[in-house]
């Protein structure tokens, strides 16, 4: 039986089976846990490299690299989504949005790839932005729209590092309940359905979206509404 790992940088360790490295990744399915480089020696420049040469996005978890997985109606979602994001950010001028391609070293551990983050200028050091390809930051506000191969232990942990960070506020969208979970915490939790709304709250005042107004477009767009 494998052990419980323990340890947030210890992915290397000789005495593991790779049950113990996928115990430690939050029961990620193996196909999206990249071989090579080996189990925890991967680096930065291999999440930079394997989107240059390979076109897969991956995070970066205590040297292992885990691909992101997202479909086509999910990168729908999310791409509405920044479209309201990004209406309130031309209004307000209050930060930047990234899309699921934009990488953050939230730990020293840890890069990892939200699938939408608004970042407020105020945590960008003189208001200017930086230049290395993976910045050492941790966005104010976190949207993951789950996908199959999410699994609840890999959201719990990723929820935990995402508030360990300094990240302020994370939505958690479920395409398949068309629901949506709202921390300002780990264990602050509220969930909404399609007729509740996404509330900026004090990371984004005045945003307020209906849940069910995204997967209406998302609907729409991707030719399954009327």
């Amino acid at each position: 039986m494998a052990t419980t790992p323990t340890s947030p940088t210890s992915v290397a360790r000789s005495e593991w089976a790779l049950a113990d490295v996928v115990e430690h990744l939050g029961g990620v399915p193996l196909e999206r846990i990249r071989a090579f480089p080996p189990l925890g020696t991967a680096t930065e420049k291999d999440v930079v490299e394997s989107k240059s040469r390979y076109n897969r996005i991956c995070e970066l978890i205590d040297g292992v690299l885990v691909e992101k997985t997202m479909g086509f109606y999910e990168s729908m979602l999310a791409s509405v989504l920044i479209g309201f994001l990004e209406a309130h950010m031309r209004q307000h001028d209050a930060g930047i949005v990234l899309d699921g391609s934009g990488p953050l070293k939230i730990l020293p551990t840890q890069v990892r790839i939200p699938d939408v983050s608004v970042i407020l200028w105020e945590r960008f050091p003189g208001g200017k932005l930086p230049q290395e390809p993976i910045p050492a930051l941790a966005p104010d506000l976190a949207v993951e729209v789950l996908s199959p191969s999410n699994t609840e232990k890999e959201m719990r942990q990723k929820l935990r590092d995402y508030f360990l960070a300094g990240v302020r506020l994370v939505w958690y969208i479920d395409p398949e309940t068309r629901t949506a979970e709202i921390f300002l915490a780990p264990e602050q939790r509220t969930v909404i359905s399609e007729q509740g709304i996404l509330d900026g709250g004090e990371v984004l005042p005045g945003f307020q979206v209906v849940l069910g107004e995204l997967f209406a477009r998302a609907d729409r767009r991707g030719g399954s509404g009327e």
